[in-house]
């Protein structure tokens, strides 16, 4: 797939239609802005939509990062929980104008063709991002980000070691032998191919990597010399020369125009990385939360070994007949009495050793979270998750709040498989009513 398409038209294609809709967004008002809701239902196309966001959130994290400074304590709790506070508040106020937004939204649009056409490179690129090494669990932290051929991605993540992390190299040659496998069954070209067209004309053929056309320019510009020996064929030698003269302004007009329809793919860097766009990925709030150290990663095992003999065990997920406040509850420990909370180890707890307390839902819940739990509780759909958080954030006990949650919520939008992002809902009640 990835030399049947080619990675610069892909690029072409993005900037043409992110111009055509910015066009007709912001040419009736050129000061307008976008907020974080407006992007996510810019385009029909999700997946579009969620790229643009992805690539805002790896800009937004960059510039918190900067904030860190040798000279004062970023790792005090206090400091933590204020600068936290912060980034929750300020990523509630994105404001995008079209010189900022027009260059996510057309490398949003390149991606998500390259996720059909070149799945190994998104892989690389949106999943892993600049790490050496990955775990199954960060993995799965990106993928929220992605909405074509989710189940392509998902299905590899979940044969991996759930805790151990791996090496680079080896998650994209174990990810590429899963492609080859399994790639039937995925969505394909041509259905993805209508969706944009529809906004703006597009085919298949538009996209495909054409052979003479990665030539470099000059050889291109001499290709047509030898049709030259076509005066062989006449009789008279006297009238060699002169179609030769007549030939040469017709071979010299059309290599001209050829080389200037393809001269602007850029075919030496079409399998270039992006470095803006992928490097942070992964963690919610990388610049204030410490790197876990990572054990050394398993040595990689043979190539030719089947993909799926690291699979997690079905059971994990429980029997879809059990409630999910039954699996979720399973997986707590036993609650405690007032004297064993009591006892002087736990009294002795330090502020940095215990959650901060927060007072609302709302507030708590960071850029990452919100769009996490958008994605995968919510089914993208943005006014109904603020609806059950406003909700959540009536209740005066957490027993309430985690029936509506366990019971009510999980019911209406089919959670049996959802107790990662459900369980870290739950854990912010705890924190509100803590």
């Amino acid at each position: 797939m990835k030399d049947k398409y080619s990675h610069a038209k892909r690029e072409h294609y993005g900037r043409r239609l992110a111009a055509h809709l910015c066009d007709q967004h912001f040419g009736p008002q050129p000061t307008a802005t976008l907020d974080g809701p407006a992007v996510l239902r810019f385009t029909p196309i999700r997946q579009v939509n969620l790229l643009v966001v992805q690539q805002l959130l790896a800009q937004w994290t960059a510039e918190m990062a900067r904030l860190r400074s040798p000279y004062f304590d970023f790792e005090a709790p206090d400091v933590r929980q204020a600068l936290t506070q912060f980034m929750n508040t300020l990523s509630r106020r994105i404001r995008l104008n079209r010189g900022a937004f027009e260059p996510l939204l057309a490398r949003a649009v390149a991606d998500t063709l390259g996720v059909v056409a070149d799945p190994v490179l998104t892989f690389e690129e949106k999943l892993l991002g600049g790490q050496p090494t990955a775990t199954a669990a960060q993995l799965r932290d990106a993928l929220r980000y992605l909405d074509l051929n989710k189940d392509l991605f998902a299905e590899f993540i979940d044969s991996l070691s759930p805790d151990a992390p791996l090496e680079r190299d080896f998650l994209l040659e174990r990810f590429r032998l899963h492609q080859e496998a399994t790639y039937k069954s995925h969505q394909l070209m041509e259905r993805l191919v209508a969706e944009f067209s529809a906004l703006l004309p597009l085919t298949e053929a538009d996209l495909w990597a054409d052979g003479p056309v990665r030539a470099p320019a000059a050889p291109i510009a001499e290709a047509p010399r030898p049709v030259q020996p076509q005066p062989a064929r006449e009789p008279e030698p006297a009238r060699v020369a002169e179609p030769a003269r007549t030939a040469e302004p017709a071979n010299t007009t059309e290599p001209v125009v050829a080389p200037a329809a393809v001269a602007p793919t850029p075919t030496p860097v079409q399998n270039a990385p992006q470095p803006s766009v992928a490097t942070p990925t992964f963690v919610a709030t990388p610049a204030f939360v410490p790197t876990p150290t990572l054990e050394p990663s398993p040595e990689p095992k043979p190539a030719h070994e089947p993909i799926v003999a690291p699979r997690r065990p079905l059971t994990e997920a429980g029997p879809t007949s059990v409630p999910l406040y039954e699996k979720l509850k399973a997986d707590r420990p036993a609650a405690t009495s007032l004297s064993e909370t009591l006892r002087p180890e736990k009294a002795g707890a330090t502020l940095a050793e215990k959650p901060p307390r927060v007072e609302s839902l709302r507030e708590a819940i960071s850029i990452n979270q919100r769009f996490g739990f958008i994605n995968e509780l919510f089914n993208g759909e943005n006014m109904e998750y603020h609806t059950a958080i406003q909700h959540l954030d009536t209740f005066n006990d957490p027993e309430s709040a985690k029936r509506y949650v366990t019971q009510d919520l999980a019911s209406k939008y089919d959670w049996t498989r959802k107790e990662e992002h459900v369980g870290k809902l739950l854990k912010l009640i705890d924190r509100k009513f803590a």
